[in-house]
Order: structure tokens, then C-alpha cells, then sequence
């Protein structure tokens, strides 16, 4: 009888219970692993923004640059702006991936306002130290709320919102500006 039991049991747990959990791991899985990819973006953008706004193109008439200098920086200038027109247009791209793996409807909402405002200001005809301060101004207070420890954001929920959405005011306002 004991016997029985134990053969039921693991045939049951076998073939109910196995592949259930499997799925369920494989799901939260891909949670972390779309979670983890927005969290690479953002960290790509903040990081491109910052070596753009502290390595500007020199002045022309600015002594000491040869031509070969100036090509380089320029180059690499260039490939900071495709980091990120590339990490803006996935996170666009896979929103719904990431955004929905959050309970609170809040963070949500943060996660799709940030990947399409960050796009626009990507693609905007504006200048390229401002949408580079845009850039940073929409990324630092979203990547707190997102990946800070609770107890930073718990402290900066308020100020952090708050600052999210000035940000998204001053896009709105200066929407058509070069």
C-alpha cells in the first residue's frame, strides 16, 4: 500500500506539478532577463550623455587639435550618439516586455512614459547638449525608482516624480525648438 502511494504521488507530482514549476521558472526568467536588459539601456544612456557632455567637439579655432585628432573625437562622438539612438529605440521597442513585469501600476506607467519621451528627445531636431541634459534629467530619477535600494526610493518617490515630470514640461515646451 505504501509502495502505491509513493508510485501515485511521484507520477502525480511528475506530471502536474514538474512542468508547471518549469514554466513558472522559465517566466520569471524572462522577467529578470527583460528587466535586466532596461536596466543595461538606461545605464547606457546615462553613461553616453555624461562622456557627451564632458567631451565636447573643439572650437575651430582652438589651438593644439590636428585634423586627425578632431576626426577621432568626432568619430567617437558619433558613436556615443548611435549608443544611443540604439539603447532609445529598444527600449521603445521592448516596453511591453519589461513594463508589465512591475506590480504597481505606477511603475508601469514610469517605465512606458520614459521609453517613449527618451525616444522623442532621441529623435528630436534639437541640439545636442540639450537633448543630452533632457536625456539625463529623464533617465536618473527613473533608474532610482527602478533599481535603487527601497530605502532611497522610498526617500526620493516624491522628488523624483516630481522631477520626472518637470522634465517631460520642459520636452513638451521646447517640443518643436532645435
Amino acid at each position: 500500500m505504501a509502495t502505491s502511494t509513493a508510485v501515485v504521488t511521484a507520477l502525480a507530482t511528475g506530471l502536474l506539478i514538474t512542468p508547471r514549476m518549469e514554466a513558472r521558472k522559465k517566466r520569471l526568467g524572462d522577467v529578470h532577463a527583460a528587466r535586466d536588459a532596461f536596466r543595461t539601456h538606461m545605464s547606457r544612456i546615462a553613461s553616453a550623455c555624461a562622456l557627451l557632455r564632458q567631451v565636447p567637439p573643439p572650437a575651430d579655432d582652438e589651438p593644439g587639435w590636428t585634423p586627425v585628432m578632431r576626426q577621432r573625437l568626432a568619430s567617437e562622438r558619433e558613436r556615443w550618439w548611435q549608443q544611443l539612438d540604439e539603447s532609445t529605440r529598444r527600449l521603445i521597442d521592448n516596453v511591453a516586455a519589461y513594463a508589465e513585469s512591475w506590480g504597481p501600476h505606477m511603475l508601469v506607467g514610469l517605465a512606458v512614459q520614459y521609453a517613449g519621451n527618451a525616444r522623442m528627445v532621441a529623435l528630436s531636431e534639437r541640439q545636442e547638449a540639450r537633448k543630452a541634459e533632457l536625456l539625463i534629467a529623464l533617465t536618473l530619477p527613473v533608474q532610482r525608482q527602478f533599481f535603487g535600494w527601497p530605502w532611497a526610493r522610498a526617500r526620493h518617490t516624491v522628488v523624483d516624480g516630481q522631477s520626472f515630470a518637470q522634465t517631460i514640461a520642459r520636452i513638451n515646451t521646447d517640443a518643436t525648438a532645435p
